[in-house]
């Protein structure tokens, strides 16, 4: 590792019950730390200062939603197979940010074509992308390190680029052959197994998982190796690509 590796850190984030989970790695290596922080703009003040957040949020909102959401949902879904259903359809900002689920669905019928309700399950993650959009349009600077991405294509990508055979959860329960599957594939992509085993307060089994896995396309990221989806990505009105990397 070079001098100017050793110093650097790299980040990989999911949302969690208590609030964002972050694992910490060097660019290569086995150094890492792991921590849960309240808000996403604690995270980013960490000590490690991550020089690439690799985060499992939307970033980039359109004004209007096409069919299945932005073009970076369509361009993903036909890679992951029977796991497709975990990317979710993305509406519009107005949607986003209506106070509550009835306005969201209201906004999101008036800004998609054809019109389309938002899922509860992408509401329910709605304070988590706002909190993430407004740092992000607040700071341009800050916007070329943190970086949209996705724990299934995450681990397509380090699965040979083939979807994984086993679900992580069933009936929203840990299913623990999916966990031990995605375990693998990340001690094999050079992560600490250990880091797998034992989530922080705050988060659970699969949150540290997916955490890892959005460390792992970090590494991806800094080392010039990874792919956006679409390439090249559209702007949204602030000027954020919409695109998830791999």
């Amino acid at each position: 590792m070079s001098e100017a590796a050793k110093d650097l850190w790299l980040a990989g984030v999911d949302g969690c019950p208590g609030g964002w989970i972050a694992v910490f790695v060097r660019p290569t290596g086995d150094d890492c730390v792991v921590a849960v922080y309240p808000n996403f703009a604690h995270m980013l003040a960490a000590p490690q200062m991550p020089d690439i957040v690799a985060v499992d949020i939307p970033i980039g909102l359109p004004e209007r939603a096409g069919h299945g959401g932005r073009a970076a949902e369509n361009a993903v879904r036909p890679l992951l197979g029977q796991r497709q259903s975990s990317v979710f359809s993305v509406p519009s900002r107005t949607a986003i940010y209506a106070s509550d689920y009835g306005a969201a669905c209201n906004a999101a019928l008036a800004t998609s074509e054809p019109p389309r309700k938002v899922s509860r399950q992408l509401f329910n993650i709605a304070p988590k992308i706002r909190e993430v959009d407004a740092i992000l349009c607040a700071d341009p600077e800050l916007a070329t390190r943190v970086f949209e991405v996705h724990p299934e294509l995450a681990f397509w990508r380090l699965n040979g680029e083939r979807p994984l055979a086993e679900a992580k959860k069933i009936k929203s329960r840990p299913y623990e052959p999916g966990l031990i599957l995605r375990r693998k594939l990340l001690a094999l992509a050079g992560l600490p197994l250990a880091l797998t085993l034992a989530p922080p307060k705050g988060a659970a089994d699969d949150d540290l998982i997916d955490a890892i896995a959005c460390a792992a396309i970090a590494r991806r990221i800094h080392a010039g190796q990874a792919q956006r989806f679409p390439d090249p990505p559209p702007p949204d009105r602030h000027g954020l690509p919409m695109a998830i990397w791999a």
